[in-house]
């Protein structure tokens, strides 16, 4: 893939989804309107906080995902041979699944998921492409190379699911000929998108940042020279329950391996203009829970060099998210924007220490590829550290206090990386 330092990314960036005005939520969930009732609401909204994004001087918008219920909108149920499920059996589920792990702990239970019940084909019809188009309407043509819109990880509906009941034997008959029909999908996807105007995606994978073993030693300058392992997902506990699993067949080492090439087929067609990145979240759940821990350290090498991504959003809010030592990494070729800034609680950070963090990151990315750290910035990039609102109901924060954490990112990204976009 090139080199795509900027535009996008953009050195201000979110990560798609925005909290929805109460009104829009009232007419969904309280009054209950229609599909065809509740699109002038949402259209009308979407506007609105189009017109807030570039108020607030962000260049990558999106339509606050306020079409959708939660972040993994509308593909994997759209395709053939795959079927969306209301209160879907348990004994389906890896309980020790971050997400699902997640939903049990507070009492819930997932309320619906997709299951692969035939061979998958991408129909040829995007669910997305009205909302491209309409967001091309509300915005000057010479802004369209920014709009960003999110897909789900083609490892979505695979990694929660019970070994043998992500896909049914008679249909495919091993992990590689589902994942190669889920790439073609996505090929498809994309192909669409980009004939529609699209050249900015992120996907969304809660599933890469919850497989890894212990943390790997710190270098006193922040900036190890990581070696492989052979564990390489990030949550412990999720470690151990795949461990302890007797029904896996393949070690998380090689699931991770699986995953990335499911990646790498799936964006192998793009064209050069199209830019495409991930987010590794942690998940966002009821009162603002987070679903899994762990640094990236145990991913890094593989993480970085092995998956075709132009971009890695990284969630650095917290220490749950370890340290910067990881981004040794990061090639010249590859882009970082750092979540730094929280989207799960109102408290605004310190300016100061935001931008300090930002510069002790750009310091171990130089290091690991022996540049300044002038010349490490141009490859990064800054933003909250998920979406305010990845279920719809969103996060334990108002929109007011939601627009200035955004205009916060604007302000430091701007004394960071001075008269640029």
């Amino acid at each position: 893939m090139s080199t795509l330092h900027r535009n996008p990314p953009f050195r201000a960036e979110h990560l798609g989804s925005l909290k929805r005005p109460q009104s829009l939520l009232d007419a969904r969930y309280k009054e209950g309107k229609s599909d065809e009732e509740l699109r002038p609401l949402e259209d009308k909204a979407i506007a609105d906080i189009v017109k807030t994004q570039r108020d607030l001087g962000f260049h990558a918008i999106s339509d606050g995902e306020y079409r959708r219920h939660m972040f993994w909108g509308t593909f994997w149920p759209a395709l053939d041979g795959m079927e969306e499920i209301q209160n879907p059996p348990l004994d389906t589920f890896r309980l020790y699944v971050p997400d699902i792990a997640a939903f049990m702990e507070t009492g819930h239970k997932p309320g619906e998921s997709v299951y692969c019940t035939g061979k998958i084909r991408h129909t040829g019809e995007s669910t997305y492409v009205a909302q491209v188009e309409y967001l091309k309407s509300v915005l000057p043509e010479d802004k369209w190379g920014g709009m960003k819109l999110t897909l789900a990880a083609p490892n979505w509906y695979h990694l929660r699911y019970v070994d043998g009941k992500a896909y049914p034997k008679h249909v495919y008959e091993n992990y590689n000929a589902y994942f190669a029909d889920v790439a073609k999908a996505y090929q498809v996807e994309l192909n669409i998108l980009y004939q529609a105007g699209l050249r900015n995606v992120q996907f969304d994978d809660p599933n890469l940042a919850c497989t890894q073993p212990p943390p790997l030693p710190s270098h006193p300058n922040l900036c190890p020279r990581l070696t492989p392992r052979t564990l390489d997902f990030c949550s412990e506990k999720m470690l151990k329950g795949w461990q302890e699993d007797a029904s896996n067949t393949v070690t998380a080492d090689q699931l991770l391996d699986r995953y990335i090439a499911l990646y790498n087929a799936s964006v192998i067609k793009i064209p050069a203009d199209m830019h495409v990145g991930v987010h590794l979240c942690r998940g966002n759940f009821v009162n603002s829970r987070h679903f899994s821990e762990g640094g990236y350290d145990r991913i890094a090498t593989k993480l970085f060099t092995q998956l075709n991504m132009h971009t890695y959003y990284l969630e650095y809010d917290t220490p749950r998210a370890g340290g910067f030592e990881p981004l040794a990494h990061l090639p010249k070729s590859k882009n970082v924007v750092l979540g730094v800034i929280t989207s799960k609680f109102p408290e605004l950070e310190d300016k100061e220490e935001m931008k300090r963090r930002i510069w002790q990151a750009a310091d171990v990315v130089a290091e690991g590829r022996g540049e300044s750290r002038e010349d490490a910035l141009k490859g990064m990039g800054m933003s909250p550290q998920c979406g305010f609102a990845s279920h719809a109901e969103g996060n334990l924060i108002g929109i007011e206090r939601m627009m200035k954490k955004l205009a916060l990112v604007r302000e430091i990204a701007d004394e960071v990386w001075p008269g640029e976009p």
